[in-house]
């Protein structure tokens, strides 16, 4: 009979490793909010205010230039991404580039509801696309880092400034966690909920000018229900950029992305980037040493370093389930099985919420789970 290692003895002080919602900042708790706006109309002076200083916080942090508009939209980057496609596809051809589920969706919304049949452009889990067969002249559709494959997109350089299609990121897990050239990026989406440690619910909307222009130039051939309606008599409705959302926002949820966002400007960019680099190196060096571990983005150019994707030796969802419980039943580590639709494995976030010695924690931990599961096996 296999004698099973002893469970280790140091735990993660933080064991929280879920890719969406995420570990919360280091020191967040629920009394430290700021109850300012709670109990008062998002139309309020003070609700607007908040919301004002939440995008002012956001703009800062991501370096967005003045160029660009940032929104507080509803349905977190689902509603985000869908709010763009609805209001802006269908005026050129469509390439949609699909290397994860999140991308399979856009592509199924394209055909599906907006019936446009893009170009589709794919690669399997773990691989990245042919950026170079990217045909310009359309719209292009894009995740930035793919949460469930952890394949992301090296850099923006793969995108030519003379574009003349539009070109739209899905950005939920990158944001905040790499440097992104906003002058190649015409529509970007993300939640607080990924690299800020936020809640869910609400989505980001990023607009450069030529996005605008296509707002303003443009009606679908589709009906658009309230929600996602951003244009008011042929001009883009300048208030949902300056605070004044479309539907009524959780306060609560404002005001603790206040709170990450404070957080992460006393960090800095660079400090949330390095944070992230950190983790990613952490989980990168228990992977080395382990030969029944892998990553499932072959190619360390292309690796995700926020929602890092592994491979487990001889693993099927029953054993990735079994380690996840034992994991999580021990307090070592929470929600690290894979995403449904992946390939079986563990996906561990290194987000910079997370911190290094959690990561560095969680080697013998898996050694352990691992090795009990498959006893149990």
């Amino acid at each position: 009979m296999t004698e099973l290692p002893p469970k280790p003895a140091t735990t993660p002080a933080r064991p929280y490793f879920s890719s969406g919602p995420c570990a919360k900042p280091p020191g967040w708790s629920a009394d430290r909010l700021n109850p300012v706006s709670l109990g008062r109309s998002h139309r309020s002076k003070i609700g607007k205010q908040r919301l004002q200083y939440c995008i002012d916080l956001m703009r800062e942090l991501l370096k967005l230039p003045d160029t660009h508009r940032i929104g507080i939209v509803p349905g977190s980057d689902t509603g985000a991404f869908e709010m763009a496609m609805w209001t802006m596809l269908g005026a050129r051809p469509v390439t949609a580039l699909a290397w994860e589920s999140f991308g399979e969706g856009w592509v199924t919304d394209a055909v599906k509801q907006l019936k446009i049949d893009p170009t589709v452009v794919r690669a399997d889990y773990g691989q990245l696309p042919d950026l170079g067969e990217i045909d310009w002249t359309n719209d292009v559709l894009f995740t930035w880092n793919g949460t469930t494959s952890g394949v992301r997109v090296p850099n923006a350089d793969f995108i030519p400034e003379t574009r003349e299609g539009l070109s739209f990121a899905d950005a939920t897990s990158g944001v905040f966690a790499y440097d992104i050239d906003w002058a190649k990026i015409d529509v970007a989406t993300f939640s607080w909920q990924k690299v800020l440690g936020g809640e869910g619910a609400h989505g980001v909307l990023i607009l450069g000018p030529r996005a605008v222009e296509r707002l303003e130039t443009y009606t679908p051939a589709w009906p658009l229900p309230k929600v996602f309606r951003l244009v008011s008599k042929g001009k883009l409705t300048e208030g949902i950029f300056k605070g004044e959302t479309i539907n009524t926002p959780s306060m609560l949820a404002v005001e603790d992305a206040i709170f990450s966002l404070e957080w992460a400007k006393s960090l800095g960019a660079d400090g949330l980037i390095a944070r992230s680099d950190a983790n990613a190196a952490a989980l990168d060096k228990i992977v080395a040493e382990r030969d029944w571990l892998g990553h499932l983005a072959a190619d360390p150019a292309t690796r995700s370093k926020t929602s890092v994707c592994l491979t487990v030796e001889g693993a099927d969802e029953a054993l990735i389930k079994k380690m996840a419980s034992l994991l999580e039943a021990e307090g070592a580590a929470y929600d690290v099985a894979g995403y449904r639709d992946a390939p079986a494995g563990l996906r561990i976030w290194c987000g910079a919420t997370v911190d290094t010695a959690d990561i560095e924690a969680l080697g013998p931990w898996l050694d352990w789970a691992y090795a009990t599961a498959k006893a149990a096996a």
